[in-house]
């Protein structure tokens, strides 16, 4: 999918399905974007080799700038649980994430999503921007409760992970 110019005249990323050779530029783009959590090199060319079809990718100019992973919940088909979004530094503030997050839920693939999922901890604020408006823009729900707690899961070595539940109305009313 191509998005050749945004409303301000420049120049949009364009945004397709991962392929394992983009793993490398991946890790290196998670690696430029604390606080995300660095997966291992493996992780990431695995993502873009088994979940591509839940998973995007966006250039600029030849560059990697935006990626998001995902995977259909194998336990719940109507779920896509979104594992990472990650946007370089020189892409923010063109509503790049949403736009990746509706380029993953236009495919075939998610045609019986009915929710969007996803963990973040309590501070932060870029994540819970980006899926609260997510959540307006599919004028949806977004409910949240702690998932993975600090001291139960983490031994305290990283913060509670809330589950966002994006329920998608529309989609349900359509499934009715």
């Amino acid at each position: 999918m191509r998005h050749a110019r945004g409303m301000t005249g420049t120049a949009l990323p364009t945004l397709r399905e991962p392929e394992a050779k983009d793993g490398a530029d991946i890790w290196e783009l998670v690696r430029s974007c604390q606080p995300l959590d660095e997966n291992s090199m493996y992780c990431n060319l695995i993502q873009c080799d088994h979940f591509r079809e839940t998973c995007v990718i966006a250039e600029l100019d030849g560059e990697t700038v935006g990626w998001v992973s995902g995977y259909i919940l194998p336990y719940d088909p109507d779920t896509l649980f979104i594992w990472q979004v990650a946007v370089a530094e020189k892409a923010r503030g063109m509503g790049l994430g949403a736009l990746m997050l509706q380029n993953i839920l236009a495919r075939d693939v998610c045609a019986d999503v009915a929710r969007v999922q996803t963990t973040i901890t309590g501070d932060n604020d870029a994540s819970w921007a980006l899926f609260r408006k997510f959540a307006r823009i599919k004028d949806a729900e977004l409910d949240s409760q702690p998932y993975f707690t600090q001291a139960l899961h983490f031994r305290d070595r990283h913060k509670t992970e809330n589950m966002v539940t994006i329920s998608l109305k529309n989609r349900m009313r359509a499934a009715a």
